[in-house]
């Protein structure tokens, strides 16, 4: 094993004055009348959230919870990598790697840790790694592809961590290129969605139910699709302005949380405002929003050829799938097109940050695929 540099978050006093500074001096826009979540972010609640940042929230408190955790630092092929190490209790602990997403963090995780290193009523113990992706939080602000994460994820768990073979769970795109680029090393994967069609599928071979996905995503992308498009295509445009105005990085990434989430109405529900704003300064306090974003750019790049659209190779390591309701409702004959599917089930519950919003739900599916992997 490498020698890991042990980290600890400290954000300077200086930094959270000139936050305060540019709280107060938001300017706020016009805001059609109850407008509700119907335009983007809710202003009403943005406002209530942003009085609460100002006036309630309490960094230090949520600096000391995420420093409660085992965290590192290691370099590989010149990318800094920042990650939570945590070993399971007992003999036997199967090592997980743990991939956020995006407009999450590491943070995602934090319910869970206890959860899957310290079982109840017998159930698997883990060895969890979860990193912070590259251009994201505190590791190094280079945007990457999937894949190259993915290889960077390799070298984490087998050069770094010394472990010769190990699962995976979380993002779609790095767990899956994981699984296609080392199936020696990777064992298992645990996915809540498994890709949306992209033009390369002949539909004459799908499902009613598939073809029926397929038709669901075509019209979410015109709804929902917008953040995509201009990550993917103009992403230093938008760079700017998040990275400047914490309120307008508040804005971009509060409306991905109701609206990929299972809320019923009131983003509370599912997350608490100690919750959402943790996230979203980890974002500020290390000025990554903008390599966050910029990946998409990177991983459009990688995914067009010459004529379009490259078709997905299909995921041949054993693979997990669990369907939360706010999240994608992918079909079973959809999932076992993209992956080598060995178990699949929809949840009542949940959505995108499941981790986050039903952590139980989420161990309980992790341990119950742990389980069938033997």
């Amino acid at each position: 094993m490498k020698q890991l540099q042990p980290f600890k978050i400290e954000v300077s006093e200086d930094l959270l004055t000139d936050l305060q500074v540019r709280l107060k001096q938001t300017r706020w826009t016009d805001e059609p009348e109850n407008a509700g979540w119907n335009y983007g972010t809710n202003p009403q609640y943005l406002r209530e959230l942003t009085d609460y940042w100002q006036n309630s929230f309490d960094w230090r408190k949520q600096e000391a919870l995420l420093n409660s955790f085992p965290q590192f630092k290691i370099t590989i092929d010149g990318v800094e990598i920042h990650f939570i190490y945590v070993k399971g209790n007992g003999h036997g602990a199967k090592p997980l790697l743990l991939t956020h997403e995006w407009p999450d963090s590491f943070f995602r995780f934090y319910k869970v840790i206890p959860m899957l290193t310290e079982p109840a009523n017998g159930a698997p113990s883990f060895d969890l790694i979860i990193p912070s992706m590259p251009g994201h939080g505190f590791s190094g602000k280079v945007a990457m592809t999937s894949e190259k994460t993915a290889h960077l994820w390799a070298k984490l768990m087998t050069e770094v961590l010394g472990y010769s073979n190990f699962l995976a769970a979380g993002d779609f795109a790095v767990t899956t290129s994981l699984a296609q680029n080392y199936p020696a090393q990777v064992k298992g994967i645990h996915l809540t969605d498994t890709g949306y069609p992209n033009g390369t599928e002949d539909w004459s071979t799908m499902s009613p139910a598939e073809q029926q996905f397929g038709q669901f995503i075509q019209g979410w992308w015109f709804m929902e699709g917008a953040f995509n498009m201009i990550q993917s295509t103009k992403p230093q445009t938008l760079g700017y302005g998040l990275n400047d105005s914490p309120v307008g990085l508040a804005s971009w990434i509060l409306e991905k949380f109701y609206a990929w989430s299972d809320t019923k109405g009131n983003i509370e529900n599912s997350f608490t405002k100690d919750e959402l704003l943790t996230n979203i300064m980890i974002y500020w306090v290390s000025s990554s929003i903008n390599t966050s974003i910029r990946r998409y750019l990177e991983d459009a790049r990688s995914m067009f050829g010459e004529h379009g659209p490259k078709p997905v190779p299909r995921t041949e390591v054993p693979t997990a799938v669990s369907i939360f309701p706010a999240d994608s409702n992918t079909p079973k004959e959809w999932a076992e097109r993209r992956v080598n599917l060995k178990s699949f089930n929809k949840l009542p519950q949940g959505g995108r940050f499941a981790a986050l919003e039903t952590p139980a739900l989420y161990v309980q599916e992790l341990q119950h695929f742990a389980q069938l992997l033997g």
